[in-house]
């Protein structure tokens, strides 16, 4: 049955190489024609064979009829195309040129590795254990964060040209996309840091074991990640109610983390117990947890089966390999790399001014934590009315915050642009006003466990009958489908049901699981939710009607894993990056360089810098690095050919020259904060399409008593009688005046506090 896919019609050209390749993969999955003019190595390894599956790759040279047939091209800086000239035959072309640091700046001409990304993007001085060196994480996950980045950049640009007839040269930078999709250091973090940002924390590494532990078990390990006091009851009564915890403290997350009591008598629980048993029992009191499992185990699991997350394709030589079966679903559908597609005619390009993609759009933000901040700010950032609906009994919990009230730096940075609407949803009345904003919005996020909405009264089938052109995205852990599907999901869990967990260790220390602190796949999968979005949008101006895209977070990293897929089936062929990246101590405390040997050549590069010896290669590296400045190592290794690059901590980011030179971070004053808000800038440097200025995040329904009127005309004293139900819940004056008394005790000017946007 063919499957009429959201960019049905969209024509790419692809003439990217090497690693950002998958950019284009993302939205051939979703129905758009991808001719790839990429002479195709010899012998394709895993990583080409799963990033261009489903493009069309042609043997011919590039013609300029096939240019000027685009809507999208996407290429290398140094690719000859003159967008003036292919822009005067196509007002709406977009044109992505995509390289490893941008183009115009200091590292312009340096060459990456995954291992230089994760070094200059802060997140590799947060992997590993305190004492040890930093640990390179597996696979190439800051590759793949990028490339979702830039497909999400994609469809947003194409959108605006839809809308507007006016495309876009964009320079996209892999460094840009690793440090915001990955696990960025100024963007909001998960509720386990109580919003606390990222540069105030250790400057080592976390101690061993301490958040989300890791227990042995009869039959293995498994994790689990109590957050929330409610899930410390549910572990309290699980255990029997011993008395040794029953104080009151210990619903404190901080108390529990630092009791070796506790922990020993959690390990002594779950011992003699199975995965699966354990897994169902805390689900049954309420406990965040999962069974350790290797990759191996996830992709050949009950919900992996039952989701038909996975396929197989035929390729050029007829041998057949399992891929994953696309990282999205679209009205229910698999958006897979293969499959009969429903031919159709691109959309018509409009004339609506607009300087960018989602101006004029109304949305309605359900998003909690981290994936449904990120969703939702990528349409803030793009124009969008985005109204983040709110309950004061069950509170978003990025709003657990170190201040006495629900705001941080964190939540700040996560959630700027938007407006809040406090709202009880589990009152009739609340529930009818709410389907009156849904008829007047375009796009609704969520990201609660499967079902939820459903209890709630609002579930995707009224809300489709409610408004038929509404584009709704939700994500969830494991997918809205299969045996996992109601499991509590984070992260942390997340990445233990899923190998990866396991594959993020030292290799001389099996218990040295060193992910604890890293906040992955959330933001990447808070793109892909938004690309889905994004899609559906584009559907949407040639179909007239919405549809829903759903996104297992859990499929997310299946997808960015694919290559390991790949090399099952084909042994010959390396599922490991390219060359080897090995870290060095450099001169200072606890400073490092890394270096990517990319066979015989760099190997001959070094030698020329280190002079013949008849010593270890690598040892006289180790001796160099060890006597110099790690970015000087660097800089000498970068200007022979060889990638490397210092490990950067996050307080570094904002002042280094690359981000200055780039213009990467923003810092905002926040009328309800002391400190300054630092957040990224743009996902994308754009010559036609300028940075909003976002407004501050809110406060818990603090836009409540505007947001109403303008999206439903209603009157003064009709506002009045629903907050006085509480069925509306505005800021307090009262909540104003406490946040008042707190920044005037820490010193901060206050005279902007009581204005409520």
């Amino acid at each position: 049955m063919s499957v009429d896919r959201p960019l049905s019609g969209v024509r790419i050209v692809d003439l990217v190489a090497g690693p950002m390749a998958p950019i284009t993969r993302y939205l051939a999955e979703l129905g758009a024609r991808v001719d790839r003019f990429v002479p195709p190595p010899a012998a394709p390894d895993a990583a080409d064979i799963a990033a261009n599956a489903g493009k069309i790759v042609h043997a011919e040279a590039l013609s300029s009829e096939v240019l000027r047939a685009a809507d999208i091209i996407v290429a290398l800086p140094e690719a000859p195309l003159d967008y003036a000239e292919l822009a005067a035959a196509n007002p709406a072309l977009v044109l992505m040129h995509v390289s490893d640091f941008g183009t115009g700046n200091s590292l312009s001409d340096w060459q990456a590795s995954d291992a230089v990304l994760h070094a200059l993007s802060g997140g590799l001085s947060r992997s590993g254990i305190r004492g040890r060196a930093p640990l390179l994480p597996p696979g190439e996950l800051a590759w793949q964060c990028a490339a979702s980045q830039g497909a999400y950049v994609l469809a947003a640009a194409y959108y605006r040209a839809l809308r507007s007839g006016r495309g876009d040269l964009i320079d996209f930078s892999a460094l840009d996309g690793a440090m915001q999709a990955l696990d960025p250091g100024y963007g909001i973090n998960g509720s386990a840091t109580m919003g606390r940002p990222a540069h105030l924390l250790s400057r080592d590494r976390p101690a061993k074991g301490t958040q989300y532990p890791i227990f042995a078990c009869a039959d293995g390990q498994i994790r689990i990640c109590l957050l929330a006091p409610r899930q410390w009851q549910g572990m309290f009564r699980w255990m029997g109610e011993p008395a040794a915890f029953a104080a009151p403290e210990f619903a404190k997350m901080n108390v529990r983390q630092q009791s070796e009591e506790l922990r020993a008598a959690l390990g002594a629980f779950f011992a003699p117990r199975l995965r699966a048993d354990l897994e169902a029992e805390g689900q049954a009191h309420g406990v965040p947890i999962a069974a350790m499992l290797s990759f191996a185990e996830f992709a050949a699991s009950e919900q992996v089966a039952a989701r038909n997350a996975l396929t197989e394709i035929t390729l050029a030589d007829s041998r057949r390999v399992t891929l994953p079966n696309g990282v999205l679903t679209i009205d229910g559908t698999r958006m897979g790399p293969q499959g009969e597609t429903a031919a159709a005619a691109p959309p018509v390009s409009g004339t609506a001014a607009m300087a960018l993609p989602f101006e004029g759009l109304k949305v309605l933000d359900l998003g909690v934590i981290v994936v449904g901040a990120e969703a939702g700010r990528m349409f803030a950032d793009g124009g969008a009315d985005v109204i983040k609906v709110e309950s004061a009994a069950f509170p978003d919990g990025s709003r657990q915050s170190y201040l006495p009230y629900g705001l941080s730096t964190s939540f700040a940075a996560g959630h700027r642009g938007k407006r809040s609407l406090g709202l009880d949803l589990r009152h009739e009345k609340g529930r009818a006003l709410f389907l009156d904003l849904v008829k007047q919005a375009d796009v609704l996020l969520s990201n609660f466990k499967p079902g939820t909405l459903d209890s709630l009264g609002i579930g995707p089938d009224l809300l489709a009958a409610t408004n038929s052109r509404l584009v709704m995205a939700d994500s969830s852990a494991f997918g809205p489908t299969g045996p996992w599907a109601k499991r509590l999901g984070y992260g942390p869990l997340v990445r233990a049901a899923t190998g990866l967990t396991a594959m993020w260790r030292y290799d001389d220390d099996p218990d040295s699981f060193s992910d604890a602190v890293t906040v992955y796949p959330d933001h990447v999968a808070g793109r892909v939710s938004a690309l889905g979005a994004v899609a559906l949008l584009i559907r949407r101006e040639r179909t007239g009607r919405g549809g829903v895209a759903s996104v297992s977070q859990a499929e997310v990293m299946l997808a960015q894993f694919a290559s390991h897929l790949v090399a099952r089936d084909l042994p010959e062929s390396s599922g490991q990056p390219c060359g080897a990246s090995i870290l060095f101590p450099a001169a200072g405390d606890d400073e490092w360089c890394v270096v990517t040997i990319r066979g015989a050549g760099d190997e001959a590069k070094l030698e020329a810098i280190l002079g013949k010896q008849p010593s270890d290669l690598h040892d006289r590296l180790a001796e160099w690095i060890a006597a110099r400045d790690a970015m000087d190592s660097a800089r000498a290794l970068q200007a022979a050919g060889i990638a490397a690059a210092p490990m950067l901590r996050v307080a570094d980011l904002p002042d280094s020259v690359y981000a200055r030179e780039r213009d990467c971070y923003r810092r905002d004053a926040h009328p309800h904060l002391a400190d300054p808000v630092v957040s990224e800038r743009r996902a994308a440097r754009h010559r036609d399409q300028p940075v909003l200025s976002p407004a501050p995040a809110p406060l818990m329904g603090e836009q409540t008593g505007a947001i109403i009127p303008e999206w439903l005309d209603r009157d003064g004293e009709d506002m009045a009688r629903l907050i006085e139900e509480g069925i509306l819940h505005p800021v307090s004056q009262s909540e104003l005046s406490q946040i008042q008394k707190h920044l005037a005790k820490v010193g901060h000017d206050t005279r902007d506090a009581a204005t409520v946007r």
